[in-house]
């Protein structure tokens, strides 16, 4: 960021529902397998409501309301009783009634807020407003023509609108993988991001330092990724300071990014709510909510990942990082709670003689070390979820019994979780057939030990005469002899012994 600029972010991201139906007709909005709606028989999952034949009536689903509830709910929104959905006319070949069903003026959660961790600390940022919406269908661009597929019009979305309170793409980035978190944890929405569950457009400005007014914006449309969002912004505010810096103006436009060249490029004139001539929708009555409905969501909603964060922290020990990494992904955390309650109850040390939460505790951070670690890499390198992984919460289990035994290193660890993954084998099978077992015993570590100090004494009598950062020198020359395979801890005090007897 150039020091005289600052910007100013706010996000729109669409979720889409995940109910077995469209939001106003029969047509389901999602395969039991979890195949995109998208992807099966191009415009077999329609019929003459969600295609928008002249006569037809749309009927609202009361799953679509619950699931805007609770997503109002988790974000401490007000849920608004009184609800008109509107039409919003433009015309595309992807929207066949020539207007979206969505809502303007009345939505149904509105002054939210999501609290975000970032490297400066924890801060607030507002949602204005959640509302209820029909998704278009899907314009397929071939060479020279185009055609249209709408097995997706009609599926239902919530787009969830935040106030313009983000300065960088950190923080955006933060925000929006706090909301994938709620979304997925209340199961309203699959988050599958490459689907198109889960999409964000980026409204970017700029404006110098200490000024009040903001600047003309940009919004970057439907962009489908954590990493590229943050590219996005990235490229975008340097863009509009380059321009402001060389005397230019900034054009209200939407942009799309090419995340093959880093950059965003125009696609139009950005359009304002006039342009969409937005009136209530005369084929749907007011939705009026009846309290009751909202308490008895209310009183269902699972534990979130701000709840579950803070649990980790007070009732584990774990860190602040730690925490927040494993409760970013409802899997990912489901899965570490799962080793860690293996453990508890079968444990092979003295911590069987704890109860079980001090176990636990005393688990917790073994577990914790490896998911944020290699297994977070795994996940991240292959772009699945953990649970598509032939990787167990058991495995898990057992490589921390063996590296809290000392039979095999943090290094071999990583290792054999690695392999597992490729192949799902046992842990004892990999260990063994790798040759990863640690040496823990004295009377092959001695020999090795007396070999090295024989061949640097030089460092040895450095050593002894008050150096001691040489130590670890020693302990690796002697792993390097022994593979790695030697037990750093015992190599430390084996080594010193012998340099000080």
């Amino acid at each position: 960021m150039h020091p005289e600029f600052e910007a100013v972010i706010g996000l729109e991201v669409h979720c889409q529902l995940s109910t077995d139906t469209k939001i106003f007709c029969g047509c389901r909005a999602r395969m039991p397998d979890g195949t995109s709606i998208a992807d099966v028989e191009v415009n077999s999952n329609t019929c003459p409501v969600c295609t928008g034949h002249p006569g037809t009536l749309p009927v609202l689903n009361g799953k679509v309301v619950e699931y805007a509830i609770k997503a109002g709910l988790a974000t401490h929104c007000r849920i608004n009783l009184h609800n008109v959905f509107s039409r919003k006319n433009y015309f595309y070949p992807d929207l066949p009634k020539g207007y979206q069903i969505s809502q303007f003026d009345k939505p149904i959660c509105e002054h939210g807020y999501l609290e975000i961790e970032t490297k400066a600390g924890a801060r607030k940022v507002e949602i204005q407003r959640i509302h209820m919406e029909e998704d278009a269908g899907k314009n397929v661009h071939m060479a020279g023509f185009s055609l249209v597929n709408l097995n997706r019009a009609g599926v239902p979305l919530i787009e969830i609108v935040s106030g313009p309170d983000m300065k960088t793409s950190e923080e955006a980035g933060a925000y929006l993988r706090g909301l994938h978190a709620i979304v997925t944890y209340l199961g309203i929405c699959d988050g599958n991001m490459q689907d198109g569950n889960f999409r964000c457009d980026a409204n970017v400005s700029v404006m110098p330092k200490g000024a009040t007014q903001l600047g003309t914006r940009a919004e970057i449309k439907n962009v489908n990724s954590f990493r590229f969002v943050e590219k996005a912004i990235d490229y975008e505010i340097a863009r509009q300071i380059e321009i402001v810096k060389s005397g230019g103006k900034i054009v209200q436009e939407t942009r799309n990014y090419d995340s093959d060249k880093n950059i965003t490029v125009s696609m139009r004139s950005k359009e304002e709510a006039h342009d969409y001539r937005y009136f209530p929708e005369p084929d749907l009555t007011p939705l009026n909510i009846d309290p009751a409905l909202v308490e008895q969501i209310r009183a269902t909603l699972p534990e979130l990942p701000e709840q579950r964060r803070n649990r980790l922290i007070h009732e584990l020990g774990l860190s602040v990082y730690d925490a927040g990494v494993l409760t970013g992904s409802k899997a990912l955390v489901e899965f570490f709670e799962k080793g860690v309650g293996i453990l508890v109850s079968a444990p092979s040390d003295s911590r069987n003689q704890m109860g079980g939460q001090a176990a636990a505790k005393q688990y917790a951070k073994s577990v914790a070390n490896l998911m944020t670690g290699e297994v977070a890499r795994l996940v991240n390198e292959s772009g699945t979820e953990i649970g598509a992984s032939k990787l167990t919460p058991t495995h898990i289990a057992d490589v921390v019994r063996l590296v809290q035994a000392g039979l095999i290193s943090s290094t071999a660890a990583k290792q054999v979780i690695s392999t597992i993954w490729k192949t799902g084998d046992a842990v004892a099978v990999i260990v063994k057939s790798e040759g990863l077992e640690q040496v823990s015993d004295t009377s092959a570590l001695e020999p090795v030990i007396d070999r090295v100090i024989a061949a640097f004494p030089g460092q040895a009598a450095d050593f002894r005469g008050g150096k001691d950062k040489l130590l670890g020198f020693f302990v690796g020359q002697v792993m390097k002899e022994m593979g790695g395979k030697a037990n750093p801890g015992m190599l430390g005090d084996l080594i010193k012994k012998k340099l000080t007897a």
